[in-house]
């Protein structure tokens, strides 16, 4: 099984771990876009104007150029400790079991703009790439987009996409993928989609999975789990989509 989370546009800072290790991250497929990538960004950062309107900083925010600037010898965490923001906070890495974070090591992937999809354990700095940034010479969409899709393509099992569209963008995920939508229903029955409540559902969601430390391998046994554990999922219609209702 293999889970695809996307990241979040606000990270810790700092780290504990050494300085970032292209070979230490998973699919070393990417190695080279990666490296490619970071380099471009660490470039761009030496010229600060240009470099805030790329990544479309506010004022506050004008502190990630000299973040990205740092890129490779900053200090690491690993991804999932990495990110905040909405679904990290729910999902609450800081307190999984030692069983569960190794099972989110081995199961859970984080889509990176700047690292394309890593481990939830890979060792990764702080960093400023979203996927609607500007890099000049190298548009995301076009530099990612088949190489994510190739590497993906060879993940064999269950796969449930928690991706924003977005983030499908720059690398869709194999055929028979589960895209995971988060529906809620009103007591009259309509359905509708959550905006920014959905990414709280994605990481409670997230956490109840990786805690369960199960790796199911067909959509009946993810299903039957839910069911037991009160997690309300449907499938969709004429579709490999699924539906979380809350």
């Amino acid at each position: 099984m293999l889970v695809l989370l996307p990241p979040s546009e606000t990270k810790r800072a700092g780290g504990t771990g050494r300085s970032l290790s292209l070979e230490d991250l998973r699919f070393p497929s990417l190695t080279d876009a990666r490296r490619a990538l970071a380099d471009d960004v660490v470039a761009l950062s030496e010229d600060a104007d240009a470099a805030i309107a790329a990544l479309k900083l506010g004022p506050k925010q004008h502190g990630e150029v000299d973040t990205n600037r740092e890129l490779w010898q900053s200090p690491t965490l690993p991804a999932l400790d990495r990110y905040t923001g909405v679904l990290f906070d729910a999902l609450d890495a800081a307190s999984l079991s030692p069983g569960a974070r190794a099972f989110a090591g081995e199961h859970l992937v984080i889509h990176a703009a700047l690292f394309g999809p890593v481990g939830a354990l890979d060792p990764i700095p702080a960093y400023r790439l979203s996927h609607d940034s500007r890099v000049p010479g190298r548009p995301l969409k076009r530099h990612w987009r088949s190489a994510v899709e190739q590497t993906l393509a060879a993940e064999t099992g269950l796969v449930l996409d928690l991706r924003s569209e977005a983030y499908v963008a720059l690398g869709p995920a194999p055929e028979g993928t589960h895209f995971l939508r988060v529906l809620t229903e009103s007591p009259g029955g309509v359905r509708r989609a959550l905006n920014h409540f959905n990414k709280k559902a994605k990481g409670e969601f997230t956490r109840a999975l990786i805690e369960s430390e199960t790796n199911f391998t067909t959509t009946d046994q993810l299903l039957d789990w839910a069911s037991d554990v009160g997690i309300r999922i449907e499938r969709q219609p004429d579709s490999t989509d699924l539906a979380l209702l809350v």
